[in-house]
C-alpha cells in the first residue's frame, strides 16, 4: 500500500478532531478503538515490509515549497520501522490504563495528536517536515504535564519545554545552514536528508554542524548535563505521560543521532568520539547513584532511564553495526520496559496516593500478580538474560568494546549499579512483614490493568529469547548505514573507525 506512512500520521490527526464530537461517556472507548486501530496499521506496515530490504521503503514525496527544496518526503526503513510500531503500541496501552477522570476527553485528544507527531519524527526524510512534528511533539507533552501533573505541574511543563525549544532552535540553525552549504555546491534548494548524505563538508565545518545537532538531540536525550528537566517531567507527569516520555519521546534524541548526526557528518562523528562516550559514562554511573539515593519510586524509574539511556549512547557512537544494532534495539527495550514500570508505579499510586518506598512493604504477599509483573520488569531492566533487556546492552557494549574496553568496561557497571537500586527498591517495598495498615487490603491489579501489562511482558520474555524478527531488519539497515558512512568518511582515523559488515547494502 503506497501511502500507509501518511494513513499513519494523519489517521491519529483526523480522528482527535472527529473526538470533539464524541460524548465524554464514550471517549475512552473512543480513544482506544483510534489506538488499536493506528497500531494495527504500524503492524501491517511490518508485514509489507520487505526485510531483504536495507534501504528506505514506502516512500511518499510531494513538492510543498519546491523554490526551497521543501517536501512532504517520508519513508521506512529498519532502523525507524519498529520506533514507530513502539510507539503506535504505547499510545494504545496508555490510553488502556488511563485511570484519570478530570477532562479525559482532552486528555484522549491530546495523545492522539502528539502519536501525530511521534510518527511524523519517525517517518520524515525531509529536515523542515521533521522539524515541525519534532515541535508539535513539545505542545501535547506540555500540555499534559501542566493539566493533569502534580503539584508543581506549571515548573515541570515550562522547564521541559524550555529547555527541549532550545535545542531545537540551535538544531535548527544548523539545518538550514547544511541546506545553505548544499545550495552553494548543487546550485538547488533542498531539505531532504537524502540529499543532503551526498554532501562532503570539509572538518571544519562537519564539526561546528555536528554540535548544532548534537545539542537538539542531546537535550532530548536528555544528555548529561541538559539531563535536569526529566526528573522533574517525570515526577509531575501523569502515569500516562510519563508512559510515552520514557518510551517514545526519548528516543527522539537517539534516532536523531543515527538518522542525521552519523551519515551526515562521519569524520566528526568519530572525532568526538570519546567526548559524547565520557558524557555517556558520567549519565550511566552518576544517574545510577542518584536513583539509589531516590525514596520516591518514580524518581528512581526516572533517573534508571537517564542511565539507561547513556548505554544507546556508547552503542550509538560504536561505529559499526554490532553497536549501532545493539542501541536501536536497546531503544525498543527501555521503551517496553520503562513504559511498564511507570505503569506500575501509577497502578500503586492510584491506591494509595504516594510513592515513597517507606510507605510499603510486604506487597508481594497483598499483590501477589503486581508483585510478579513488576520483578519480571525489573529483572529486564537490569538487564537479565532472556529477557529484552539484555539483547540491546549485550550488543551495545560488545559494539563500543572494538573502540575502547577500558571505557566498555566501565559503561558495563550499568547493570551492576542497575540491579542494585532496582532490587534494593524492590526488597523495600515487596518483601518484609506488612507494616502499614494501609496497605493489608490492597486490591491486586485489575483486568483493565492487566489488559495493558500482559502484552508488554508477553513482548519482554519473547523478545528476549528471540529476537531475531526484529534484529534482522535492523540489522540490514545498519549495516548499509555503517557502509555508506565508511565511504563517505575521508579522514584516515574514521576509515579506520567506522567498521564494515561483510555484508552491506546501498543506504539509499
Amino acid at each position: 500500500m503506497e501511502n500507509i506512512l501518511s494513513i499513519l500520521v494523519f489517521f491519529p490527526l483526523v480522528a482527535g478532531l472527529l473526538g470533539f464530537l464524541v460524548d465524554k461517556n464514550s471517549i475512552r472507548v473512543y480513544g482506544i478503538a483510534v489506538a488499536s486501530i493506528e497500531f494495527i496499521l504500524s503492524l501491517w506496515l511490518w508485514m509489507l515490509f520487505d526485510t531483504s530490504n536495507a534501504g528506505f521503503q514506502f516512500v511518499e514525496m510531494i513538492p510543498l515549497v519546491p523554490d526551497f527544496g521543501i517536501s512532504y518526503y517520508v519513508a521506512v526503513d529498519g532502523i525507524s520501522l519498529f520506533i514507530i510500531i513502539m510507539a503506535t503500541l504505547m499510545t494504545l496501552i496508555g490510553i488502556i490504563a488511563l485511570n484519570i477522570e478530570k477532562n479525559i476527553k482532552n486528555l484522549i485528544i491530546t495523545l492522539l495528536f502528539l502519536e501525530v507527531a511521534m510518527i511524523g519524527v519517525f517517518v520524515s526524510l525531509d529536515a523542515i517536515i521533521f522539524y515541525l512534528f519534532w515541535e508539535f511533539s513539545l505542545v501535547p507533552m506540555l500540555y499534559i504535564i501542566g493539566a493533569w501533573g502534580g503539584e508543581r505541574r506549571i515548573y515541570a511543563a515550562v522547564k521541559f519545554f524550555l529547555y527541549t525549544f532550545a535545542g531545537s532552535l540551535i538544531m535548527l540553525i544548523g539545518m538550514l545552514y547544511v541546506a545553505y552549504v548544499y545550495h552553494s555546491v548543487s546550485g538547488a534548494w533542498s531539505f531532504a536528508i537524502t540529499d543532503w548524505y551526498a554532501l562532503v563538508l570539509p572538518f571544519e565545518v562537519e564539526k561546528y554542524l555536528f554540535w548544532a545537532f548534537f545539542i537538539g538531540f542531546a537535550i532530548k536525550v536528555p544528555m548529561f548535563p541538559f539531563h535536569t528537566w526529566l526528573p522533574y517531567a517525570h515526577g509531575q507527569a501523569p502515569t500516562v505521560g510519563s508512559v510515552i516520555l520514557a518510551a517514545v519521546l526519548l528516543k527522539m534524541g537517539t534516532y536523531g543521532f543515527v538518522r542525521f548526526s552519523l551519515p551526515m557528518f562521519p569524520d566528526a562523528s568519530v572525532a568526538y568520539i570519546m567526548p559524547v562516550a565520557i558524557l555517556a559514562l558520567i549519565m550511566i554511573i552518576y544517574t545510577a547513584m542518584v536513583a539509589y539515593a531516590q525514596e520516591d519510586m518514580k524518581q528512581v524509574i526516572a533517573y534508571s532511564s537517564v542511565s539507561h539511556m547513556g548505554v544507546i549512547i556508547i552503542g550509538t557512537f560504536a561505529m559499526n553495526a554490532e553497536g549501532i544494532t545493539g542501541s536501536i534495539f536497546l531503544m525498543l527495550s527501555h521503551g517496553i520496559v520503562s513504559g511498564a514500570l511507570f505503569l506500575l508505579v501509577g497502578s500503586i499510586y492510584d491506591r494509595r496516593h504516594t510513592k515513597l518506598m517507606s510507605e510499603f512493604g510486604g506487597l508481594a504477599s497483598v499483590m501477589p500478580k503486581y508483585a510478579l509483573i513488576y520483578g519480571i520488569m525489573l529483572m529486564a531492566s537490569v538487564g537479565l538474560p532472556l529477557t529484552i533487556g539484555f539483547v540491546g546492552e549485550y550488543l551495545s557494549l560488545v559494539g563500543f568494546f572494538k573502540v575502547s574496553p577500558t571505557l566498555t568496561v566501565l559503561a558495563g557497571t550499568s547493570i551492576i549499579l542497575g540491579a542494585v537500586y532496582m532490587l534494593t527498591l524492590y526488597k523495600r517495598t515487596f518483601f518484609g512483614p506488612v507494616t502499614n495498615d494501609a496497605n493489608k487490603k490492597l486490591m491486586d491489579l485489575d483486568g483493565k490493568e492487566l489488559t495493558a501489562l500482559v502484552p508488554l511482558v508477553a513482548i519482554v520474555i519473547w523478545l528476549g529469547i528471540y529476537p531475531k524478527p526484529v534484529l534482522v531488519p535492523i540489522d540490514n539497515s545498519v549495516k548499509a548505514l555503517t557502509s555508506f558512512m565508511h565511504e563517505k568518511a575521508h579522514t584516515p582515523k574514521a576509515k579506520a573507525t567506522i567498521l564494515v559488515s561483510k555484508t552491506t547494502r546501498e543506504v539509499k
